[in-house]
C-alpha cells in the first residue's frame, strides 16, 4: 500500500466513522414532551427561562411541547395572563415546534374529573383552552390538546375499576363533543396506559377493549408505554401493537410514551440507564413500527425529570 493510498484510505475511514457516529446520535421519529405545572409556568413567567428551554428542546430534537394550560399555585395564567401563552407559543412556533395544551394535574387532583359530579370541571378546563384559541392569532394558538386524566389513581380503583373506566369513556365522549361544538379542528387525545387493551367493557352497545373505545372517540392517543426495552413480550413494541393495529383500521394516530422518572419497578423507566440506552431502544422501536401509518413518534415523560436524568439540573 503506497503512502498516498494509505492516507486516502485512512481519511475515508475517518469520514465513515464520523458519519456513523452522526447517524447513531440522530433522534428517530417525531418527539414530544410532557411539560408539567412548575416547568410550564416557569417558561410562561420568564422569557429567559423559556429561551433556555427552547434551546434544550431543540438540542434533543423535540418538536412538540405538551404545555400545561390550567391552574397552578393559586394562579390560572390561561385566564389571567393569556398574553404569556401567546408570547411563548409564538416563540415555540418560530423555533419550529408545536404546542399542545396539556390538561390534567396532580396539583388539582384531576383524576376526580372522571366522576360525574366533577364532569363540569373537566369541560370547563377544556373550554378555557378552546376560548383562548378562538381569541388568539393563528401563530399564538395551540396546535392540539393532550388530556391526562387517570382514573386508576383514584382510591376506589381497586373496587370500582370497570365503573370508573366507563365514566372515563363517557367523559371522553363529552370532551370531544365540546371540541366539535366549538368548531375547532385541533387534535384532542388522552394519555392512556398500555394495559387498557386487556380490559373489555360494554359502551353504547359494543363490547370491546377499553383502549378501542377510547381510540374510537379521540383523534389520537399518547400511550404510556412505560418500559425500558423495545423487544420481547413485555417490551415497548409488544405493548403498542394492539393500539397501532387498531389505529390503522380507524385512521387514528398513536404516540408512544416513555418514562425517565425513577421507579421502584426498574423496567418501567429509563432512569436507571443512560441516554444512549434510551436512544437505542427508541431506535429499535421505530425500526419495528415506524412504517405503520398511525405511528406518531415518541413522547417523553417529562421535561423536568428528563433534564435531571441528563444531569442538567
Amino acid at each position: 500500500m503506497t503512502r498516498s493510498f494509505a492516507s486516502r484510505w485512512f481519511a475515508a475511514l475517518l469520514l465513515g466513522l464520523a458519519a456513523l457516529g452522526a447517524h447513531a446520535a440522530e433522534r428517530i421519529g417525531p418527539r414530544a414532551i410532557w411539560t408539567w405545572e412548575e416547568d410550564s409556568y416557569a417558561m410562561l413567567d420568564d422569557p429567559a427561562a423559556a429561551g433556555r428551554a427552547i434551546d434544550f428542546l431543540k438540542s434533543k430534537s423535540i418538536d412538540t411541547v405538551f404545555l400545561y394550560a390550567d391552574a397552578f399555585d393559586g394562579r390560572n395564567l390561561i385566564v389571567s395572563q393569556p398574553q404569556a401563552y401567546r408570547r411563548l407559543i409564538r416563540r415555540l412556533h418560530a423555533s419550529g415546534m408545536k404546542a399542545y395544551a396539556l390538561l390534567g394535574s396532580g396539583y388539582l387532583h384531576t383524576e376526580r374529573y372522571v366522576l360525574p359530579r366533577h364532569r363540569q370541571e373537566a369541560l370547563a378546563m377544556l373550554q378555557r383552552v378552546l376560548d383562548y384559541n378562538k381569541a388568539a392569532a393563528p401563530e399564538e394558538r395551540f396546535d392540539g390538546i393532550n388530556v391526562d386524566i387517570e382514573p386508576h389513581i383514584l382510591d376506589e380503583w381497586s373496587t370500582r375499576k370497570m365503573a370508573l373506566l366507563g365514566e372515563f369513556i363517557a367523559l371522553s365522549d363529552a370532551l370531544m363533543a365540546a371540541k366539535r361544538a366549538s368548531g375547532q379542528t385541533l387534535p384532542l387525545g388522552p394519555a392512556i396506559p398500555f394495559w387498557l387493551d386487556g380490559m373489555r367493557l360494554e359502551y353504547k352497545g359494543q363490547t370491546k377493549p377499553v383502549s378501542q373505545h377510547v381510540q374510537d372517540i379521540y383523534d389520537y392517543v399518547a400511550l404510556m408505554d412505560y418500559r425500558d426495552h423495545a423487544d420481547g413480550g413485555d417490551g415497548i413494541v409488544s405493548h403498542a401493537l394492539d393500539e397501532l393495529r387498531y389505529a390503522e383500521r380507524i385512521d387514528r394516530r398513536v404516540l408512544i410514551g416513555v418514562e425517565t422518572l425513577p421507579n421502584a419497578i426498574r423496567k418501567v423507566s429509563f432512569h436507571h440507564l443512560k441516554e444512549a440506552d434510551m436512544e437505542r431502544e427508541l431506535n429499535a422501536t421505530a425500526q419495528s413500527v415506524g412504517a405503520m401509518q398511525p405511528f406518531g413518534g415518541f413522547v417523553i415523560h417529562h421535561y423536568g425529570s428528563y433534564r435531571r436524568w441528563l444531569g442538567l439540573d
